[in-house]
């Protein structure tokens, strides 16, 4: 137990003399699955109903953008942990608490794009041809606004990640048997003095795979954005 280092546990063990680079890899699963889960559920929601309550107007609108609109007036944190207690804790529970907490903010900037594109002449010109609302949001305006939402993606995915790990943390995630890189934290944390690789190990692979995807979503917005594209070309 609290094994340090060497050649047959590479990363050591913990305070039960479970080797801590098989649990990393193991946790590194459940925590990237929830994640993404959680993030996708965020664009379906924020994204896509935001985008079918913007296009069908009131009050499907005011119903779904004021109820986004509460959320986020809320910490996200705080909405994330109320909502796991809520329900039966687990993956399931957290990926939907993660979908919760980011949609609003999906949705927010889903709403801004959605009014610019709203006000060009093309949408203008659409509609002159009889197409539908739906119709015009989803053949036009969508793709005109793919590289925003590709962009949020790259930026709401950490977020969630980092969320999930302080739910699991809290002990607010899988069961307690299951690894994840939060619960790895929590689990090591009180044997710190004794083992610190079992502490360091996970709050650094958690710390450099977000800023990973911070640097990544960052190039993202960069090719995505025109403004900066002209920028970095002169």
């Amino acid at each position: 137990m609290n094994q340090e280092p060497d050649a047959v546990h590479w990363l050591g063990t913990d305070h039960l003399g479970r080797d801590v680079l098989a649990r990393l890899a193991a946790g590194a699963r459940l925590t990237l699955l929830t994640g993404v889960g959680g993030a996708l559920i965020a664009f379906g929601l924020g994204a896509g109903l935001g985008l079918v309550a913007l296009a069908l107007g009131d009050p499907l609108r005011s119903l779904v953008l004021g109820f986004f609109d509460l959320l986020r007036a809320l910490p996200g944190i705080l909405v994330a942990i109320l909502l796991v207690a809520a329900l039966s804790p687990g993956p399931g529970a957290v990926m939907l608490a993660l979908g919760l907490t980011f949609a609003p903010m999906v949705a927010e900037v889903v709403r801004g794009s959605f009014a610019r594109e709203t006000a060009a002449d093309y949408v203008a010109a659409a509609r002159v041809f009889g197409l539908s609302r739906l119709a015009v949001t989803w053949r036009h305006i969508l793709p005109n606004i793919a590289g925003t939402l590709l962009t949020m993606a790259a930026i709401i995915l950490p977020r969630c990640i980092v969320t999930e790990s302080v739910l699991s943390f809290l002990g607010l995630g899988g069961a307690p048997d299951i690894p994840s890189w939060g619960r790895m934290i929590a689990d090591a944390a009180e044997f710190a003095e004794e083992a610190p690789h079992a502490v360091a190990v996970p709050v650094l692979a958690l710390s450099l795979f977000t800023l990973s995807l911070s640097l990544v979503g960052a190039r993202i917005r960069s090719l995505a954005d025109p403004l900066q594209r002209a920028g970095g070309a002169r």
